[in-house]
């Protein structure tokens, strides 16, 4: 039986990032995923996830400045201590989540 996750970045933009957990769950998702979940602490993240009973299951690793176009950074040689700093971010985030899983955006 397929399991489908809600991509809490491409569904229900019409909502502020947090209220977006709510919806997921309302509509019958038990796991979301987002491209980054940087911009808000993972405490406050979390509170969300176990307020809707949702699972955590995906995010990406830092992948540079994406509003200005990247899309990854591990393979520049010359960025490899901002992409294991991202990888440190990264661990600690997942390990308040609770997900098993990160995606790494090579670039």
């Amino acid at each position: 039986m397929p399991r489908f996750a809600a991509n809490l970045s491409m569904l229900f933009t019409e909502m502020d990032f947090l209220d977006r957990f709510a919806a997921a769950a309302e509509a019958g998702f038990t796991g979301v995923e987002y491209l980054f979940p940087y911009d808000h602490p993972a405490e406050e993240i979390k509170a969300r996830l176990d307020a809707n009973q949702l699972t955590q299951v995906l995010f990406n690793l830092p992948a540079g400045d994406w509003a200005g176009g990247e899309r990854g950074i591990a393979i520049l040689p010359e960025r490899a201590e901002e992409f294991r700093a991202g990888v440190d971010q990264a661990i600690a985030y997942a390990k308040v989540l609770g997900n098993t899983q990160v995606n790494c955006l090579a670039g």
